[in-house]
């Protein structure tokens, strides 16, 4: 049932009001049965436990831990000043339903994944309170060259059950770089190892060369955890698939995702983690053969503008 009037969702996607009218069930769910680990920006590794705070008491880790390659996190990447000033801006703007109980403003081209075409359709640019945010993404190393061409704020409140579900962004579009600015509410990113469907997300499009680090490398994965060099398919898919890793979003930082954990792993934000209102502003930059394209000439110009 399409109840995108009714508060957004259509599909599976549901949200407490459509739960609650029409019966439907939430299953935005991760077992945490399975070995959880917590991602702490300081060190570049995920300890074993489930304190959402235990980075926080860097370098005094103990137990196993994880190593996985593409999460770079910025603690204060805004001042408070900075942020109260531009969440007032975007508040003065036009707000629409999402599925699964969010809000979102979007700014960028239409994609259809599905077919895989691409339209500037009513894109005019970005809001003017924003443009220093993307200034900013210059003095970062990991965003060297990093232009934005889809630029979306969401907004998550427990009150209507606000969640994402797990899912890797689409690669046939959206290049390497997956960024998150976390405006306000402390949340967490919930990632799962994705032993799925090539055909699913687009990662079979030759748009993108990422080679899966499993199982040709060793893996990282230390102590307890750790594989042989000549691991099997089968017992790499099934070590990895008992780990869940959790990675900090306080307020005021950025996020930023790439190869290992932006192809391998599915990420999601579970009702459970958003407490009270939560605003970030997802960024998004093309893939490579998209990069120097007659058909995105158009939306290249347009992402250079801020109204």
């Amino acid at each position: 049932m399409d109840r995108s009037h009714f508060c957004g969702c259509k599909g599976v996607r549901t949200c407490i009001k459509c739960e609650q009218e029409f019966g439907y069930e939430n299953k935005n769910i991760v077992e945490f049965t399975k070995e959880t680990y917590v991602y702490c920006p300081h060190c570049n590794k995920a300890w074993q436990g489930s304190d959402l705070y235990a980075y926080q008491s860097h370098p005094n880790h103990s137990g196993k831990s994880f190593d996985i390659g593409g999460v770079y996190i910025k603690e204060d990447f805004l001042s408070e000043a900075e942020t109260e000033d531009v969440m007032k801006q975007l508040d003065d703007l036009p707000w629409d339903k999402s599925q699964s109980g969010r809000r979102k403003q979007n700014f960028g081209p239409k994609c259809n994944f599905k077919k895989q075409k691409i339209k500037l359709g009513d894109f005019q640019g970005f809001p003017a309170c924003t443009k220093f945010i993307q200034d900013r993404f210059h003095q970062e190393d990991v965003l060297s060259h990093f232009q934005t061409i889809e630029q979306c704020t969401l907004e998550y409140n427990s009150e209507n059950g606000s969640s994402i579900d797990n899912h890797i962004d689409d690669c046939w579009i959206w290049g390497e770089r997956i960024v998150t600015v976390n405006l306000i509410g402390d949340s967490v990113l919930t990632l799962t190892y994705y032993n799925g469907d090539s055909n699913k997300y687009n990662l079979n499009s030759p748009c993108f060369s990422y080679q899966k680090k499993y199982p040709d490398q060793k893996s990282t994965i230390v102590n307890d955890l750790s594989l042989n060099e000549k691991s099997t398919d089968s017992i790499v898919n099934e070590t990895l698939s008992s780990v869940v890793i959790r990675i900090p979003m306080p307020a005021r930082s950025l996020l930023v995702l790439w190869g290992e954990a932006r192809y391998e792993w599915q990420h999601c934000v579970l009702r459970s983690d958003v407490i009270g209102r939560r605003v970030c502003i997802a960024y998004r930059e093309f893939t490579a053969p998209y990069m120097n394209n007659e058909a995105t000439a158009s939306v290249f110009e347009k992402a250079k503008c801020f109204f």
